[in-house]
């Protein structure tokens, strides 16, 4: 997709990989719509893209709320008239074991990572159908929607989710000209690992004050928010699907499948399994 002259809308645009995403768009040409829950940042955010960018605005919206996405979609129209390019980026990070994890923070995490893309790929896809130019989602995953750690399962949960909502609407939406890239960074240099600060409970990192320090130091040795915006963008004017950013991953990926690979020869070594009858497929074009 040609980004030159589009408008993008990015969730937690004020900081981090949305921020960088943000530049990258700019960059070539694109105009911004920054939406993040934090003002002061996002204040900060717009200034710092005023000088780089044909046109940026900026919009308060938490989006796990769908009546706030919603006003962040019609700000942005009233803003730029229509808009091309989404990326559902805001997210939050919490651990937690089983039976130790408050509900209120599934909720929670669920409610910002999961339910903050449904909400904007739901209330945008009209929006960019109705002008007939094409458009393009890239939703913010993991490797955690990949391969899984212990202590971590309410942020794998959703990243999967993630993972696999992106899947399903790559086929979905291309018929209606409507681009799709899941974005699945390793350890980026953000805040995230102080997430569990604003959760509805506002507990311990799950990993203990000594963890805590540890996740934050890998956490900062990561690759920089802007390398991954530069590569986002690239990858949605080259239509790529999945957009990875660590080479060094890709091992743990094929550890996963090997272990499929093997527990399904283990069906199908089974006789009682071995003759079930072959499934038929589901048309495309239900």
């Amino acid at each position: 997709m040609d980004v030159t002259g589009k408008t993008a809308f990015i969730t937690g645009g004020a900081s981090g990989i949305g921020l960088a995403i943000a530049k990258s768009f700019a960059a070539k040409g694109a105009n911004v719509m920054l939406a993040d829950i934090n003002a002061e940042a996002l204040e900060e955010a717009a200034a710092s893209l005023s000088a780089a960018v044909a046109a940026v605005g900026t919009v308060l919206c938490d989006v796990g709320s769908e009546a706030d996405v919603r006003a962040a979609a019609d700000a942005t129209i009233a803003r730029f008239g229509k808009v091309h390019i989404v990326v559902n980026n805001a997210g939050v990070g919490i651990g937690g074991r089983a039976g130790q994890t408050p509900i209120e923070d599934w909720k929670w995490i669920v409610d910002i990572n999961v339910m903050g893309v449904v909400y904007g790929v739901e209330v945008f896809t009209p929006l960019i159908k109705s002008h007939g130019e094409g458009g393009y989602f890239v939703n913010t995953a993991s490797m955690a929607g990949h391969v899984a750690n212990p202590a971590m399962a309410p942020y794998h949960a959703t990243k999967f989710a993630v993972v696999g909502y992106s899947e399903a609407l790559k086929d979905d939406l291309a018929r209606s000209n409507i681009g799709v890239s899941v974005l699945c960074p390793a350890w980026v240099r953000t805040s995230i690992y102080k997430s569990h600060l604003n959760s509805p409970t506002e507990k311990a990192s799950a990993f203990g004050e000594e963890g805590f320090s540890v996740m934050k130091d890998v956490v900062e040795s990561g690759i920089a928010p802007e390398l991954v915006g530069d590569w986002t963008v690239e990858c949605v004017e080259a239509d790529r699907f999945y957009i990875f950013t660590h080479p060094s991953m890709a091992q743990y990926i094929d550890m996963r499948h090997e272990q499929i690979r093997a527990d399904y020869a283990a069906c199908a070594a089974d006789a009682r399994l071995a003759d079930e009858p072959e499934s038929l497929p589901i048309p495309s074009e239900i």
